[in-house]
């Protein structure tokens, strides 16, 4: 028997209780890692709810693990026990379709989650094909790293995707657990920087984490300060924007993506036409955009910001997590 220590909740909306379960042996494409940190993300609180649908009891959450590697499968390549690793969202994928050949296995149609379909690293050790299990490079901080491992690669991963000039006009809509790491990102790229949000209380921090410029959408419901900008316009936020707003702030050939799960996008077709403006979206990154990812941050010495709570702590930081007050990832130290 393999005992994984782990927290683990009941039913839905439950709270986390200690939870001990066998793993069984190490597949042999398996990583196992002893966790070190991991933070929590939003998913992790949908997930917990069952807002999605999809949960299965008990619930094992986390998925923004940093730890060691402490056990490989006998076909497992490119790591070593002692190495310092990140899981995120995906757990595996099949690594022989045609989207897992071509570098995007994030896309893969048989992907797992590292929540959705397995017990996750709210837990003293979690597992995960090796593929998944990506180093910690020298100068990401291991403590804060997690958040890097969800969040910052989902934000990150669209300047690739779109190929983003380092002249860029760019603007992040939304500036909390996501928007946060997506100022810092496109500041580093090179790019001219807007960051819009409802108010003004985060102005003076989205400018000490790269904006150049700051909009206040209660000021400027209809962004017309800014028609006709933006060569890319990333919105971070699940909530339902003033879509035809969006698009007319969109400079020609200019991109909307969105990484915030809003439930449904109304917009006018005709001016995305006249000004050959799309619409776009994208979940986490690939296996390779999550090292760029890192490299890139290492680089540059991006860190979410963070605040951190004892695993044993679980509960009190799901609280936090649930009334909107973290400022703005949550790490769990084990």
């Amino acid at each position: 028997m393999t005992a994984i220590h782990a927290y683990a909740a009941t039913k839905p909306g439950g709270p986390f209780e200690p939870f001990d379960y066998d793993a069984g042996e190490v597949g042999p494409d398996d990583v196992e890692i002893k966790v070190e940190s991991c933070g929590i993300c939003h998913s992790d609180l949908s997930m917990l709810d069952n807002e999605w649908q999809i949960t299965q009891f008990p619930f094992v959450g986390g998925h923004e693990v940093v730890g060691h590697v402490v056990a490989l499968g006998q076909h497992a390549l490119g790591l070593a026990e002692g190495d310092l690793v990140g899981l995120g969202w995906t757990s595996r994928s099949c690594m022989h379709c045609d989207e897992c050949l071509s570098g995007n296995q994030n896309l893969c149609v048989s992907v797992q989650g590292t929540i959705t379909h397995q017990h996750g690293g709210f837990a003293d050790r979690v597992r995960c094909h090796w593929g998944w299990a990506t180093r910690i490079p020298e100068g990401v901080d291991p403590a804060s790293a997690g958040p890097l491992l969800c969040g910052g690669v989902t934000v990150f991963s669209p300047l690739v995707q779109h190929n983003l000039s380092p002249t860029a006009k760019v603007a992040v809509v939304g500036i909390g657990g996501l928007g946060h790491m997506a100022l810092q990102f496109c500041r580093a790229w090179g790019c001219e920087v807007t960051a819009i949000s409802r108010g003004r209380s985060k102005e003076d921090e989205a400018r000490k984490l790269g904006a150049n410029h700051f909009v206040a959408t209660e000021e400027d419901a209809n962004l017309k300060n800014v028609n006709g900008k933006f060569d890319l316009i990333l919105n971070t936020t699940d909530a339902a924007l003033p879509w035809d707003a969006y698009i007319a702030a969109l400079a020609p050939r200019g991109v909307l993506h969105t990484v915030g799960a809003a439930d449904k996008v109304e917009a006018s077709v005709p001016p995305m036409i006249a000004g050959q403006k799309s619409f776009s979206s994208s979940p986490i990154g690939s296996i390779v955009a999550t090292r760029t990812m890192l490299d890139f941050a290492a680089r540059h010495k991006i860190a979410p910001m963070t605040e951190v709570h004892a695993m044993s702590d679980i509960n009190e930081a799901f609280e936090e997590l649930r009334n909107g007050s973290p400022r703005y990832r949550l790490v769990l130290m084990a």
